[in-house]
This record gives structure tokens, C-alpha cells and sequence, in this order.
């Protein structure tokens, strides 16, 4: 009976938040409610002056054990409107963590602090930095994150103790020249043959074929609606992923080798790289306590490998920034699909009370450390 209740309770947020998404950096209605709630709830918080978020905590003392949840949601088009949209589970994430505020509730430890983070911005990159440089996690110990997987990968009533997410980071570049008529190509050099070279020579960066990693241009704009001027000016920009922030620095020094092969062309290029998203860095005792969480609550079956994706997520910066952190990102099934991201994402919403149950076990054994 108290699982139905806790089941109805949870049921009551994620709608609520579901039908109320924010994009990053406007998630004010939602940490309102979640101050809402914490209010009505007894539990001490606190919010910030100049962005959304809310911390909050039960318990004192060491060690420190905290919980991340991500608030935002994407903008995207559904039904022919763009509007923000939960399409990657932050809304059940929210939910399962404000689960466990309550499933805690009827817990008894005699020393140690829970703090649940709810982190704006993931989908910008840069969230968990702000979170970081406010000094939430300064003093923590362990850090505990969850998202839910698409059906591909787990099932409803299977969870992973990690998600080995790689490094992503993207590059914009610019070309600049002048225009010239179609008829003189002596005059100038083709920004279109210039991205065309640079787009080619991407394709010949190799490492070793147990690595993964990719190297895709995503952006490539060049010309005008008069087509017999050959454009001088052009735009283009790439996604670049790998399994490690090591991987990703060696495939940068190379990206940047090409770009630089393809000025002798005598075309002015300049770019940056923007929005790094670091590659997991996972504790291997962190990942041991989201298995016991994982084992008690579906048994042995239900307990797979650690995951490996391409993906990325903002929550590794908090290991990155602070290395003392011991980290892992629990991986929850859910029937999630058609996949992330996509508008029409649907997933089975029992799963809710499985992710707090499971953080609830996790959380109560780094205590006891």
C-alpha cells in the first residue's frame, strides 16, 4: 500500500511537470515548484539570485552524498509548433529524485547529508559548471546521477550502475573572401571547394578501429540566389565525439592539421570550439553501490553491464571540475521509445518508483561509508 501511495504521489509531479516543460536557463516555474514542494515537505533548501536551480538537504555531517537531477527541457517542433518539449526524460528525472526526498523521509541514519541537486541547462552544456562554481558539490563525497535509457538499450525492470557517456565537442568556422562572377574562376577561391577539401580530409583522420569515435560536418552554407556568382564566403561546422576527453583532444589536433592544409588554398579561415562535453569519468565504488540498488530492487536478471554511448550529458563536468567526486550515472529502463529526443518520446511511466527505489538502496549504503 505505501508503494501505491508513493506510485500516486509520483505519478502527480511528473504530470504536473511534464505538461509545464522550460527551456535551459528559464526553469523559474519549475524551481518554484520544486521550492513548492520542499516547503510542504519540511526540507531545508536553498535557490539562487541569478539562475534557476535548488538545492536542498536532510541530514549532517560526512560523508556527503549527493543527487542530481536536470530541470530543462528541448525546443522543439511538435505538431507543426515549436514549443518547449520533455523529450529526454529531465521530467521523470525531477520526479524520481523528489521520490526519494520522500522515500527518505522514512529513513534513520545517524550520521551523514543527502543533497539533491536540481541542476538547470544540461541541454546547453553548461549547467552543471554553474552548479559547480556555486560550490555545490565541493564538500560531497559521492554523486549520483540517473536518465533513462530508449528500449534499444534497457528494458522496463533492467538498469545499468553507469552510462560511459563519450566527449563531444563542436567546432563553427568561417570563410572569408570575395564574390566573383562564374565566368572568371581565376579571380578567387571558391569557398564551396574549400569546405568541399576540408569535408574530404575529414574522412582520413584514423585511430585505432577498437577506439570509437566520429568526425561529421553539420553545417555547410555557401552562395546566394544568383547562381552565376562563385561565393568567397562560407560557413561550416562539425560535431566531433569520442569514447575519452583523451581520444577527443588527439581528433581536435587533427581536425585542426586540415583546416590548416586547406588554407594553402589561399582562403582566410578562422573557427573556435564550443560547447565541450566531457567524457564520463566513473567510480568504480559509486558504480558497485547503484548495482547493490539495482540487484535488491530487480534481482540479478535485472542488473546489466555498464553502457557505453555516444551520447553525452553535462553531469561528468562535476568529476571533471572536482575529481575528488566518486560519480555514476545510474542507466534506468523504461520501454522508452521511439528514442531520446524525438517529440513524440512516450515511456512506461512505472518506472518512476523503480529509479527510487533503487537510489534509495545506493544512497542509504554510501552513508554507511
Amino acid at each position: 500500500m505505501e508503494n501505491i501511495g508513493l506510485q500516486n504521489r509520483l505519478l502527480e509531479i511528473f504530470h504536473y511537470l511534464h505538461e509545464h516543460p522550460e527551456t535551459s536557463w528559464n526553469e523559474y516555474n519549475t524551481t518554484a515548484y520544486i521550492r513548492q514542494f520542499l516547503e510542504k515537505e519540511g526540507i531545508p533548501y536553498k535557490v539562487f539570485d541569478d539562475c534557476p536551480g535548488i538545492v536542498a538537504e536532510m541530514g549532517n555531517g560526512k560523508p556527503v552524498v549527493a543527487v542530481r537531477a536536470d530541470m530543462d527541457a528541448l525546443w522543439q517542433e511538435v505538431d507543426g509548433e515549436f514549443k518547449a518539449n520533455h523529450s529526454c526524460g529531465h521530467d521523470a528525472h525531477m520526479t524520481i529524485v523528489m521520490g526519494l526526498i520522500l522515500k527518505l523521509k522514512t529513513c534513520h541514519w545517524k550520521k551523514g547529508t543527502v543533497r539533491f541537486i536540481f541542476q538547470p541547462a544540461e541541454e546547453k552544456g553548461n549547467g552543471a559548471i554553474t552548479m559547480v562554481e556555486k560550490g555545490v558539490v565541493d564538500d560531497a563525497d559521492y554523486l549520483f546521477g540517473v536518465h533513462l535509457r530508449p528500449i534499444e538499450e534497457l528494458r522496463l525492470k533492467q538498469a545499468a550502475p553507469s552510462i560511459r557517456h563519450g566527449a563531444a565537442e563542436f567546432l563553427v568556422a568561417n570563410i572569408y573572401g570575395s564574390d566573383f562572377h562564374g565566368a572568371r574562376p581565376h579571380q578567387g577561391v571558391n569557398a564551396i571547394d574549400v569546405i568541399s577539401l576540408i569535408n574530404f580530409q575529414l574522412k582520413n583522420i584514423c585511430f585505432s578501429p577498437q577506439q570509437s569515435y566520429s568526425i561529421k560536418m553539420t553545417k555547410c552554407q555557401a552562395g546566394g540566389e544568383n547562381l552565376n556568382i562563385i561565393p568567397g564566403n562560407g560557413q561550416f561546422a562539425l560535431d566531433v565525439r569520442a569514447e575519452s576527453n583523451q581520444l577527443l583532444q588527439k581528433i581536435k589536433e587533427k581536425v585542426e592539421n586540415v583546416i590548416k592544409s586547406a588554407k594553402s588554398m589561399g582562403a582566410e579561415i578562422s573557427y573556435k570550439w564550443i560547447d565541450f562535453t566531457p567524457a564520463a569519468e566513473v567510480s568504480t565504488e559509486t558504480e558497485n553501490l547503484l548495482r547493490k540498488g539495482i540487484i535488491e530492487t530487480f534481482g540479478e536478471s535485472g542488473c546489466v553491464s555498464s553502457l557505453v554511448t555516444s551520447g553525452s550529458d553535462d553531469f561528468h563536468f562535476y568529476t571533471i571540475k572536482r575529481p575528488h567526486l566518486k560519480a555514476a550515472m545510474l542507466g534506468l529502463g523504461a520501454n522508452l521509445k521511439p528514442g531520446l529526443h524525438h517529440p513524440y518520446m512516450t515511456f512506461d511511466h512505472s518506472c518512476l518508483i523503480d529509479g527510487v527505489q533503487i537510489l534509495k538502496t545506493a544512497v542509504m549504503e554510501a552513508l554507511k561509508k
